[in-house]
């Protein structure tokens, strides 16, 4: 009798998730009822107008929030239940971010930037540094890791920063907006070197409202009005075993 082959969890799953914010006597809801699997490998684009509930499901995906309602998965565990330095220690394991305005240090060179995640954790300096290199050399900064910021070009910082989001080897990329600082044609690189993550193996989740870039993603999830409007790509099994071993 062939052997049943145990179901995978998926890398983050919400689940019924609502977040209600109170201003004054009135409440809004940001996200309402939103279910969303992300699971290993997925290269999955977040569409929708502002005032759509992005930025609010950007923080429930990266860990930086908890909903009002609902639960929040990683690898089966809710994480939704946890204190915020426990959210903070496996964000640092799981998620790397790539956000619109890079965020780096101007008085670190790019591989000092990209190296700080693992300086954080207390890594070696001559252990962070040349793995720093190496990711940044991949992504085709070789000739600038003594760099400054201010000594590079918009798409060299967010190649930058993309390497920073690779140091800790995170099981998800989560990028909002990586190309809203970019000309066109420096936006289409940018989006290329997703492509590229993707195909090694990456698990990338890009929070967008430009078509162009979200149709590079194998999924596009559309949310309006805080709840999933459409979901374009291949459909996910249900994850109910995860799900119900992981709320302990």
């Amino acid at each position: 009798m062939a052997e049943k082959k145990e179901e995978k969890c998926p890398v983050l799953h919400l689940q019924d998730v609502w977040k209600t914010y109170t201003m004054g006597e009135e409440k809004v809801h940001a996200l309402r009822e939103f279910d969303l699997m992300i699971d290993d490998n997925d290269y999955m684009s977040i569409v929708g107008p502002s005032g759509s509930g992005k930025s609010t499901l950007l923080h429930m995906l990266g860990l930086l929030d908890v909903p009002t309602r609902g639960s929040v998965h990683i690898d089966g565990k809710d994480v939704s239940r946890m204190s915020t330095d426990e959210r903070a220690v496996l964000r640092g394991k799981k998620i790397g971010f790539v956000f619109q305005v890079f965020n780096l240090v101007p008085s670190l060179t790019a591989v000092e930037n990209v190296a700080l995640p693992m300086m954080i954790q207390g890594a070696e300096k001559p252990e962070r540094e040349e793995k720093a290199a190496k990711i940044l050399d991949r992504l085709g900064m070789g000739e600038r890791l003594h760099h400054l910021p201010s000594e590079l070009s918009g798409g060299q910082r967010q190649r930058v920063a993309m390497s920073r989001a690779l140091i800790n080897d995170p099981e998800l990329i989560l990028a909002d907006e990586p190309t809203g600082n970019l000309d066109s044609k420096t936006g289409q690189d940018v989006v290329a070197l997703f492509d590229k993550l993707h195909k090694e193996g990456r698990t990338i989740v890009v929070v967008t409202h430009d078509e162009s870039i979200a149709k590079h993603a194998d999924e596009q999830v559309y949310i309006v009005d805080g709840m999933v409007k459409e979901w374009k790509g291949r459909s996910h099994p249900k994850y109910t075993r995860c799900i119900s071993n992981g709320m302990k």
